[in-house]
Formats: structure tokens, C-alpha cells, sequence
């Protein structure tokens, strides 16, 4: 199990008060310490959790939290062993938390005091190109090489016989072995996560990393965001064509090839085998089964089963595609 908070600065000794308190609840509560803010699947019974949808309901069926945030609805199918602190918004107070538990959550500016040249550094049997910057307690392994112009900040993992390219920054991610990024790519800033306002635009806190499993190739100008709570993560032997954005949690299985310029939204989740043509777009909080296909400048809006191969937009089974369009062949 990876320690997130390993990447971050996180406050101590925090209670069930504080959260009451914060959030202006009236909910009396049993008086307990809080460890961390946890999605339902991840959380123990000393983390608090969150239930915002019946989406996930047989994820608060199974999850060890004993104290969720959620909606005055949802109250009646909440298991009688949680307690609940309810809220109006629960996606905004779960942010309000979360940057209480991480103070610095919201800060994503380049590091400028850890930040040293590879020259101030002893890594044995890695070679650098020039200008590249290292940040504090990062871990390289044997045989990798990182080329001209890359920043590697702190914290940062990467594993044995690793490519890096040049005019690449790699923040909050645990890279494995065997990987290869090229030039121009930026892994784990940050996702595009907000709560829009007429006057202000709410920033949700990311705290999560990006984890990239070993033999990947991460094509050129890729971007890649780190998870809000949990992590983004791509599978073992997945390759990813030029300028492909990847967003916060997104979940990608092995032996995945995703040609260039294809966006996926966050929180979804990519099977095994899965080929996705260029231009292609796959919308937020969708799961995307084993062996599918998805044709070029397709638009996903629905989740997709297992050995399916789809085309279009909105995408559609290939069969009802061609069906629907057989005038244009």
C-alpha cells in the first residue's frame, strides 16, 4: 500500500471536532482522532469517506470508513454501523477537508528551494543530460537515463532501465521499471478539478499521485494529472501516442495502446487490451471493459462492455454505427 502523504505535508492530531467544526455541522458525532480523508474503496475505519452518488453504493457497502459525508437523501440506505455527517454540498466539503488535512494541497508552483543541479548529487549508473534538476529524497535506479532540461521533483520514484527525456517535468509520481517518457511531458501537476462560482473559482485539492507500472511508454508532450484522493494510474505495457492528456484518477489496464491527441476525463476506468484511435475523447467517471476498440475522433459518453468495438459520436457498437450511417458509405 503506497503512503500518499509521503508526498505531502499533512497535519497532525486531527478529531471528529475539527471536521464538525469546519464544515459548521450540527451532527453530534462520537468524539474519535481522524487519520486521513480516503475514498469509500480505500479507507480504513479511522479515515473519513464520502457518498455522493448510488453510483457508488456497493462501494459504501464494503467500505471500512465509520464516518462519511454525504447527502440528507441518502440517509436511509447509509449502513447503521457509519456514522454521517450531513452536508448540502458533499464534493465542496470533502475539498474544504481535505485542504485542512494538507494544508499546502492547493500549492502547485515549481519547486525553487529543494531544487538542485545533478552535479550536487552521487547516482550510480544513471546519465544525465544538461540543466536537468533534481528535487530532495528522489530514487532513481541503475541503467536509467534523463535527458537535457528535465526537472525530477522531490519524493519522486523511478525505477530501473528508464528513458527520460528532455524539457520533462515528473512531480508526486512512483514511476516502475522499464519505462520511457519522451520529450515534453509533464506527469503529475495538478488535475483540472473546480468548483465553478460566479465570482471565484473553487480549486479542489489534489493529493493524490500518478503511478506508472513498468515497460510504458508515455509518447511526447503528454500530460498526465496526478488524483484528487486516489491516484491516476496506467497499466503495466500501455503505450500512449503524442499529446495525450490523461486526467486526475484516471484508471488505464495492461497492454493498452492509445494513439495521439486522445483525451480521457477523470475518474474513468480503462480495461485490459484496450485500443483507442486518435482524436478520440472519453468522458469523466465512465468504465471502459477488456478487449474494446474505440474508433478514431469518437466521443464516449457511456460506459462500454467487455470485446466491444465502438465508433461515432455519441460511440455506438460498430454494427448500429454503420447501421445509422449507411447512407455516407
Amino acid at each position: 500500500m503506497i503512503d500518499n502523504s509521503y508526498f505531502y505535508k499533512k497535519r497532525k492530531n486531527i478529531f471528529t471536532k475539527d471536521i464538525i467544526e469546519l464544515l459548521g455541522s450540527a451532527d453530534k458525532i462520537t468524539k474519535k482522532k481522524i487519520f486521513d480523508i480516503k475514498t469509500l474503496t480505500s479507507a480504513s475505519k479511522n479515515d473519513i469517506s464520502f457518498f455522493h452518488s448510488t453510483k457508488y453504493l456497493n462501494d459504501l457497502n464494503n467500505t471500512k470508513s465509520k464516518l462519511i459525508i454525504t447527502l440528507p437523501k441518502f440517509l436511509k440506505i447509509i449502513p447503521k454501523d457509519i456514522e454521517v455527517i450531513l452536508v448540502k454540498n458533499v464534493l465542496l466539503s470533502v475539498a474544504k477537508i481535505t485542504e485542512y488535512i494538507y494544508p499546502e494541497s492547493l500549492n502547485d508552483t515549481f519547486e525553487s528551494k529543494n531544487l538542485l543541479d545533478v552535479k550536487k548529487y552521487s547516482f550510480n549508473h544513471v546519465t544525465f543530460g544538461k540543466n536537468t534538476f533534481i528535487g530532495e529524497n528522489v530514487k532513481i535506479g541503475k541503467n536509467t537515463s534523463i535527458g537535457h532540461n528535465t526537472i525530477i521533483e522531490s519524493y519522486v520514484q523511478i525505477g530501473n532501465n528508464c528513458d527520460i527525456g528532455s524539457n520533462v517535468i515528473i512531480k508526486k509520481s512512483i514511476i516502475e521499471n522499464n519505462v520511457k517518457i519522451l520529450d515534453g511531458s509533464v506527469i503529475g501537476k495538478k488535475g483540472f478539478g473546480f468548483f465553478p462560482s460566479n465570482k471565484i473559482n473553487i480549486r479542489y485539492p489534489h493529493i493524490g499521485l500518478v503511478i506508472i507500472r513498468s515497460n510504458v511508454e508515455v509518447g511526447c508532450n503528454n500530460t498526465i494529472d496526478r488524483g484528487s484522493l486516489s491516484n491516476t494510474i496506467i497499466g503495466e505495457n500501455t503505450f500512449t501516442d503524442n499529446q495525450v492528456h490523461i486526467a486526475h484518477n484516471v484508471k488505464i489496464g495492461k497492454n493498452c495502446i492509445i494513439a495521439g491527441q486522445v483525451g480521457i476525463a477523470g475518474s474513468s476506468i480503462i480495461g485490459n487490451n484496450v485500443i483507442i484511435g486518435g482524436q478520440a475523447g472519453i468522458s469523466g467517471h465512465l468504465k471502459i471493459g477488456n478487449n474494446v476498440q474505440i474508433g478514431g475522433g469518437s466521443g464516449v459518453i457511456n460506459d462500454i462492455p467487455d470485446n466491444t468495438k465502438v465508433m461515432g459520436y455519441p460511440a455506438l457498437e460498430i454494427k448500429s454505427f454503420i447501421k445509422k450511417n449507411k447512407n455516407d458509405f
